[in-house]
């Protein structure tokens, strides 16, 4: 029976890939590993840890001697590692914690999958799919062409950075061990699961709750969107039917501008107390509760050190060699988006008290308002 590892499985786009798996490959053994820091929740998973579907490991991927009796107790064939800090903001505030789990955990599972297929003579079989990031390449003009797997890297944060880095190491690892790995770099997602922190989740909570929507400068930087579903896809496509030593990009193809992505927020939940009017019961304080607009709580602030101003994916070569293509447009998928917030608010009242109400005052509140 194929085994396989995810690590950082109970985080966004974790969580995601392994209910993906299971629907696609009902037949492997999964084995999720986390070490549970803030921006992870297993809620999801659960149903599928009850009932055995899957195994859960709190842990991090740093410890060797964990992954190593990981390997011997269930012989993967397959690693998908997507354990990484991934916010920018906080990269720029507490740049040790990126590089400790970006760099040295990537390292550190490397080192623990290598011996592991040497020893038991997997190495030509076994396949290592590393989940990176369009934020290595850098930031394009308006009129740049879109980043391909040959674009030169050119990281400008500290996530970018230790991204990079780790990039680097697995392909280290593939030309001097012959690792049979895979790297993909996918553009930002969005969908259900998603951490508050992240611009999608936030102004649609923000919203509701009748808070300010916190726009970066004159929201011109540009993004392109890809839904969850669409990159989990992707990705199983990869580390099954990819050429190992490649990299393959995944974007949407949905290139907005956080402005425009911030007022479809607001017009989509507008629309949803429209047809919803009960909706202004549960959340009073949203602005479309009483009729007006959720756009009047947009306000745009300072911007943060180093803003990438457009970030864009060529994902040809995923198309041409792979036949994997993206299927979820984006007002589609954001309204999605938003009903699941609406329909899991219990969800993200847990996640936005305490620790993260913290982080939310640090990040923003000291941030003069520009208009």
């Amino acid at each position: 029976m194929p085994s396989v590892l995810i690590t950082g499985g109970a985080g966004f786009i974790g969580q995601n890939l392994v209910h993906a798996w299971r629907a696609a490959r009902p037949e492997d053994r999964v084995v999720v590993v986390d070490a549970m820091t803030y921006a992870a929740n297993i809620r999801s998973l659960e149903p599928l840890i009850n009932d055995g579907s899957i195994q859960f490991v709190n842990g991090d991927i740093g410890d060797p001697a964990l992954i190593q009796r990981l390997f011997e107790e269930h012989a993967f064939t397959r690693v998908a590692h997507l354990a990484a800090e991934s916010h920018v903001d906080r990269s720029i505030s507490d740049p040790e914690a990126f590089l400790q789990t970006n760099v040295l955990g990537t390292f550190a599972l490397l080192n623990a999958a290598l011996a592991a297929w040497r020893t038991s003579g997997l190495l030509d079989s076994a396949r290592f799919l590393h989940v990176s990031t369009d934020e290595v390449y850098g930031s394009l003009g308006p009129a740049d062409p879109a980043f391909t797997e040959s674009s030169p890297y050119r990281p400008t944060s500290p996530y970018a950075a230790s991204k990079a880095a780790s990039d680097h190491l697995v392909r280290a690892f593939i030309v001097t061990y012959g690792m049979p790995a895979l790297i993909t770099n996918c553009s930002n997602n969005y969908g259900a699961y998603q951490h508050p922190e992240k611009l999608i989740p936030l102004m649609i909570i923000h919203a509701l709750e009748g808070k300010r929507l916190p726009i970066y400068g004159d929201g011109s930087n540009v993004r392109d969107w890809l839904h969850v579903s669409d990159h989990c896809a992707a990705l199983i496509d990869v580390i099954e039917r990819g050429r190992t030593g490649e990299t393959y990009n995944i974007g949407g193809g949905n290139e907005r501008n956080n402005r425009d992505v911030v007022g479809l927020i607001c017009d989509t939940i507008d629309a949803c107390f429209v047809a919803s009017p009960a909706l202004g019961q549960r959340f009073p304080s949203c602005p479309a509760a009483s009729g007006a607009s959720c756009r009047t709580l947009i306000g745009y602030v300072t911007d943060r050190p180093g803003h990438d101003h457009r970030y864009a994916i060529d994902a040809s070569k995923l198309a041409t060699d792979l036949g994997s293509r993206c299927s979820v447009g984006f007002e589609h998928g954001l309204a999605q988006t938003v009903h699941w917030y609406l329909d899991h608010e219990t969800w993200w009242r847990d996640i936005t008290s305490g620790e993260y109400k913290a982080w939310i005052e640090k990040n923003y509140g000291f941030r003069a308002a520009v208009y």
